[in-house]
């Protein structure tokens, strides 16, 4: 039963997680896009709380649960190579959301480089991690 707890409260971070990683980049083309002080300072605030009190978090409780449910049966997932990809995967999406962090960062500072249509595009990448983590855990190809 535990097992299915821990899979259960994974899923759950991990929605929270993407929905954030879905979120902040959009907010970053409409912090690129705004021209006053009053509105880039709202998107200051609103990306930082975003960033560190849900995205944050979320991945780490995600990142828990996901260990948990490996470890409650390491038995069955070492050694399965649908699961070496998904954690490839997830390794990226580690990756893109500590750089969402730097770009935060660099808006925080008044100190953004890239236009809203970089932003726009960047809000897609997570789209494909996503399906490719999902396809993995539920298809589990290359189980032999």
């Amino acid at each position: 039963m535990l097992p299915l707890w821990l899979k259960a409260f994974h899923l759950i971070f991990m929605t929270c997680w993407f929905a954030g990683l879905f979120y902040l980049p959009r907010l970053f083309v409409y912090h690129a896009l705004s021209e006053d002080k009053t509105s880039r300072d709202r998107f200051k605030i609103m990306e930082h709380k975003l960033y560190w009190g849900i995205m944050t978090p979320s991945a780490l409780l995600t990142l828990t649960f996901g260990l948990g449910v490996m470890h409650s049966n390491l038995g069955y997932y070492s050694g399965l190579l649908w699961l070496k990809y998904k954690l490839a995967l997830v390794l990226l999406l580690v990756c893109y959301h500590i750089y969402c962090g730097l770009c935060l960062r660099r808006f925080a500072q008044d100190n953004n480089t890239h236009s809203p249509v970089f932003y726009r595009v960047l809000n897609e990448l997570p789209v494909f991690l996503l399906i490719g983590i999902v396809l993995l855990a539920i298809l589990k190809p290359f189980s032999g």
